[in-house]
């Protein structure tokens, strides 16, 4: 029975624009608009364009310092759900065009992350508060994928569309159904690199804000998680599940032959108490140690890390955030300065066909695959003895998910001695354990769907 329950699980493979937002890791939200000037996180949409008035704008300092935080993308706020667009739309008069500063923040954006070196996202709100057609049905449909068609064919390249679909009342109570699926083809069609996140069918929402992350995090779920995912000879869904729930990907979740699908898991918090900048606030950014280990844990624990950055009524991150955001890629910088297994010899249990263990520190699409579902095991000799405190393993997840549990090992005067226990590995495990001078380590898989088969094993 367990292998009926697993082979439904491992068919489940990322899409290349899954794999190269999964291989992004850690990015930042910008949230940044009418609702910095009102000091409010919703506003009303009655809100005048004169109240946006950023008197020392600058974007690139928001890029330059997303960058030396070790992030590898920013994503934008365009539009939260008072309306107001920080570009010059051409559907609506509620934007920067008709503000005191009428600077076109996304084609900023999009300008210096391109200089930087880093990808660009947006996220929009659906919901629009300021625009009198919400509530109207067709009106209002057409009027939101006009403003997504700019976004989607003036600003080059999108990573990723973030959407979010809060839908409050409109005029006399009003409430619009969203044309989610009108708005998943308009995406793939104007940027068929770009996964769709927030409520999209790519990027997975972990369930809360406040950095908390799931002890096993699977990628591969049921197809009933991912919205409007549902085929005609898919097996009913349960008449009850929750995408916030602690289990999505475990086999008994497979247990009535449910097709697979790979919904890998993004991990947000905010820099501060909420998602926009408040002068009452001021020192109440988290703490780095905080920031830290939810970086561990999301981007060591197979999922991404959206941090929340929040630029004040200057337009400027403020010192104490870019402080913060600057030494958490200092940290990152010193814990993983120089990767010790470069030059390392692998061995295994044993390797299916030319599946060598070698291939884990290749940086090409080659891998290993053990040749056994029985405690298989890959063992790094480092070639002489290194203080070691943590390793990065990532999965062939071209193969599915596979790995469910394991145990890292080091030799210690000619004796392996357990370091450290480690669960799902998917995009990326990050394991660390006590600081151990050692020359040869091993991982052994102990529990596998099938077999084990990792694409890239790092030691620091």
């Amino acid at each position: 029975m367990r292998r009926i329950l697993w082979e439904n699980a491992v068919k489940a493979s990322p899409s290349p624009r899954q794999t190269q937002w999964q291989q992004t890791e850690f990015y930042g939200l910008v949230h940044f608009g009418m609702n910095t000037f009102t000091d409010s996180e919703w506003g009303s949409g009655g809100e005048s364009p004169e109240l946006y008035c950023p008197e020392k704008l600058n974007v690139h300092q928001w890029v330059r310092v997303a960058k030396n935080a070790g992030m590898r993308a920013l994503v934008l706020t365009v539009k939260h759900y008072d309306g107001f667009c920080l570009w010059p739309s051409r559907e609506t008069d509620h934007t920067v065009a008709n503000s005191p500063c009428p600077t076109d923040v996304v084609g900023d954006m999009a300008k210096y992350c391109a200089e930087e070196g880093l990808r660009f996202g947006i996220r929009i709100a659906l919901w629009d508060r300021h625009d009198l057609r919400y509530g109207t049905g067709e009106k209002y449909n057409a009027f939101l994928l006009a403003q997504l068609r700019e976004l989607l064919t003036d600003y080059g390249e999108l990573f990723g569309v973030w959407l979010d679909d809060t839908c409050g009342e409109g005029k006399h109570g009003r409430r619009q159904t969203y044309p989610m699926e009108d708005i998943y083809a308009l995406i793939r069609s104007l940027q068929p690199n770009a996964v769709i996140g927030g409520c999209g069918p790519d990027v997975r929402f972990s369930g809360n804000y406040v950095g908390f992350c799931r002890k096993a995090e699977w990628s591969a779920v049921p197809y009933y998680y991912v919205p409007f995912a549902r085929r005609a000879d898919d097996v009913p869904p349960p008449r009850k599940y929750d995408l916030m729930e602690l289990e999505l990907g475990t086999e008994k979740k497979f247990k009535k032959g449910y097709r697979a699908l790979w919904y890998p898991a993004e991990v947000m918090l905010p820099m501060r108490k909420g998602w926009f900048y408040h002068e009452s606030e001021k020192y109440e950014c988290k703490a780095l140690s905080k920031l830290i280990d939810t970086w561990y844990a999301a981007v060591g624990g197979n999922a991404d890390f959206m941090l929340g950055i929040s630029p004040d009524k200057q337009g400027r991150i403020c010192e104490q955030d870019m402080q913060t955001l600057l030494s958490i890629g200092a940290q990152l910088s010193i814990d993983f300065a120089e990767d010790l297994a470069q030059e390392s010899k692998m061995t295994s249990s044993g390797a299916a066909g030319d599946s060598d263990a070698q291939n884990v520190l290749r940086a090409d699409d080659s891998y290993w695959q053990s040749d056994t579902d029985e405690d298989p095991w890959i063992e790094i000799d480092l070639l002489d003895d290194y203080d070691i405190n943590k390793l990065v393993l990532r999965e062939a997840v071209a193969l599915g998910q596979r790995i469910e549990r394991y145990a890292v090992y080091g030799k210690v005067d000619g004796k392996w001695k357990k370091l450290a226990d480690g669960g799902v590995i998917g995009a990326r495990s990050i394991c660390r354990f006590e600081e151990l001078r050692v020359q040869h380590m091993r991982v052994v898989f102990e529990k596998t769907r099938g077999f084990a088969a990792l694409c890239g094993l790092e030691a620091y």
